[in-house]
Order: structure tokens, then sequence, then C-alpha cells
């Protein structure tokens, strides 16, 4: 088996994670020990002595060899758009509380990354979405989704009507609260509060999800993960905003046009070997107790 040279390895730290210094300082001495070069946020680099990780237009600047995310699902999103069009491998440390896509808990942190530097490792290629926005004849191309984009009302009692084509045909005008376009990886967050299904991270395959329809009779659709999905609006205020990942917001304007299609690239997240899909769903969701 051949080894894996890790010559710069890049944390983020999720934020309101104090307690996480204590283990960056841990990474570093680790890292000293091994000649590896460490980076951080501003922040977290001059608290702990290491260099600063370089962001430009909310992008790395730079090629690491891996990220290490300390802290909860928000914080792999968070890495997932940093990344760009990169592979750059991903391995989440929970330190939230779901931690569906942070797989490693603290104490498994230095032994895989020891199994890394041997070699053994495994990758999880997470599907994408790519966001643009269709303003006035503009394509204005946003940042991919890992887990999904969603459009939402800011009003309260206020409904949404939009309309949805997949591949130029039409599937429905949705009267409701919002629209969920989410990915596989995306089924088991807000998708599956509205009602969503759970679909296998491994399947090239897009949700759509109507939250609270007006009509009970529309429910969630799984279509390809090829499909390309316009969603327009009928009946549109400043009172839209279309949300992805649950990070970044802009205002929909009446004539806007959402395209959301699958990412030519994936998002490559580092999983321990010893747990496969179903115990995280059963961990997670608490299956079987009482």
């Amino acid at each position: 088996m051949s080894t894996t040279e890790l010559r710069t390895i890049a944390v983020i730290v999720g934020p309101q994670r104090p307690d996480a210094l204590a283990v960056v300082t841990d990474l570093l001495d680790w890292c000293d020990r091994r000649g590896t070069e460490l980076r951080a946020q501003a922040d977290i680099a001059l608290a702990v002595g290491c260099q600063t990780l370089e962001i430009r237009d909310h992008e790395l600047a730079e090629d690491v060899d891996l990220i290490v995310a300390v802290g909860g699902d928000g914080t792999m999103l968070s890495a997932a758009r940093l990344v760009g069009q990169r592979q750059i491998p991903v391995l989440g440390v929970n330190f939230g509380w779901l931690g569906y896509l942070t797989e490693f808990t603290l104490p498994e942190l230095f032994s895989a990354l020891d199994g890394i530097r041997a070699g053994s490792f495994q990758v999880d290629h997470r599907m994408m979405i790519e966001v643009a926005l269709n303003r006035g004849g503009e394509i204005i191309s946003l940042p991919r989704a890992l887990n999904d984009a969603v459009v939402n009302k800011t009003a309260p009692a206020r409904m949404i009507e939009l309309e949805c084509r997949i591949n130029d045909l039409f599937v429905n005008t949705f009267r409701a609260d919002g629209m969920i376009v989410a990915t596989p990886t995306g089924s088991t967050a807000y998708s599956l509060s509205a009602g969503g299904p759970i679909v296998h991270p491994s399947l090239s395959a897009i949700i759509i999800t109507p939250i609270c329809p007006h009509t009970l009779s529309n429910r969630p659709v799984v279509v390809p993960g090829d499909c390309t999905i316009e969603l327009s609006f009928k009946r549109a205020s400043e009172d839209i905003s279309l949300t992805i990942d649950g990070q970044q917001t802009i205002t929909l304007q009446p004539e806007d046009h959402i395209i959301l299609r699958q990412s030519k690239t994936a998002f490559a997240m580092l999983r321990p070997g010893n747990r496969d899909y179903f115990e995280v769903l059963r961990t997670k969701l608490k299956w079987g107790t009482m």
C-alpha cells in the first residue's frame, strides 16, 4: 500500500468553538513532529502559532493536501465552499450535535491522520449541486451546494407561487412556503424535516421537497442527478430569498429564474473505515431506541 504525503494541512474551526483550540494545538504538535505545515484561519493561527490560511473570494487561495474541519456539519459545509472546484479531501471532527458529515470523533483524529499517511483511508465522493441565477438574461453563478438550495419566504403568513420545470418539461406550479432542492447528502437535513425521503449518499439524485405546500398532494419528488431543474416565480416580491447550504443568502427579484444541476466536481469526504452509513443513521436518528 502506497503512502500519502501530507506536506500541508489546513484546519478549519467552527464558530464559537474556543474548546477546539486545544485540538488545534495538539494537531500543530503532530504536524511539527512529522514535517507537515499546518495552516488555519487568521484568528486561530494567531492563537496557536501556526501559519495563516489564505482565503480569497471565499475560497482557498492555495493548495493543501488535506483539510481538517473541527466543529459541526456547518463547518463541513463551509469547507465544501472553501475548496471550490478542487478535490481536496476533508476530514470532519465532530464537535457539534448531530454530525452527519463530521463522522470522526476526537479520539479518532490522530489515528486517522496516521492512517492517511500510511495510505489507509476511505473517501466518499459526495454529489454537489451547481446553482445559477438567471436575472434579466444574465447568468450569475452562485456557490455550489453540498446539502441544499432553499427558496423561502422572509415575510410571515405569505405564500410563494413558483413554477418548476425539469429538463424544460413543466412539472407543476407549487403554492407553498418555499422549496428545497437537495442532494442525497442533504436529504437528512432540511429536506428530511420538511417530509422528504432519506436518500443514500452514493446515489446520483436530486430531491425536490416543497415546504408546507398548500395542496397536500404536492409530495417530495426524487429525480435523476443529471436533470436540470428550473424554478421561476409567478408571484414574487422582495420577500423571497435563496439560501445555499444555510450559509449564504440572496434576495430574489420577481423575474428571477434559478437553475440547478449536478456539479461536475464532487466533495471528497474522508470517513472511518469501521463505520457505515446505516450506523450513522441509527445513531443520529436514534433508531431502535425507546
